[in-house]
């Protein structure tokens, strides 16, 4: 039978503010109202789920461990067209309430990336393997 990937989730405590970002700054499309007890977005066909924390509590009928501030437990990652486009990106989202992580720069394996926050402390990496104008080394 076998498992296959739906989507994915995460929990927050402000459900209009992380939706507001991952909507209009990111470009998530929403299914539903952005205050509905779980958010499904989508991009680009994987579906991104948010809860919110009091509400999945409830259903559960347990506590959890939640961490403050930026956090590493996982990162959402995103791809841009290009060099450029990373650094634009990195720009507008910091511009828009993005948390500054870490500015572009070109790794040595040859990919450019960034990192950001969400509202909420979640990671978030955009990247591009190709200079503007250059070859695709076919990572991306």
């Amino acid at each position: 039978m076998g498992l296959r990937l739906d989507g994915f989730g995460i929990f927050v405590r402000d459900m209009g503010t992380m939706v507001r970002f991952y909507r209009d700054v990111l470009g998530f499309e929403i299914r539903e109202d952005d205050e509905t007890e779980n958010v499904y977005l989508e991009k680009d066909g994987t579906l991104f789920m948010l809860y919110r924390r009091t509400d999945f509590e409830a259903m559960t009928s347990r506590g959890y461990n939640y961490a403050d501030g930026v956090q590493g437990h996982y990162e959402v990652a995103l791809s841009a067209a290009d060099f450029d486009d990373v650094d634009a990106e990195y720009a507008r989202i910091t511009r828009l309430g993005g948390q500054p992580v870490m500015p572009p720069r070109t790794m040595p394996w040859g990919q450019r990336i960034c990192y950001v926050a969400d509202p909420e402390g979640n990671l978030i990496e955009i990247g591009a393997f190709k200079a503007k104008g250059g070859a695709d080394d076919g990572n991306t």
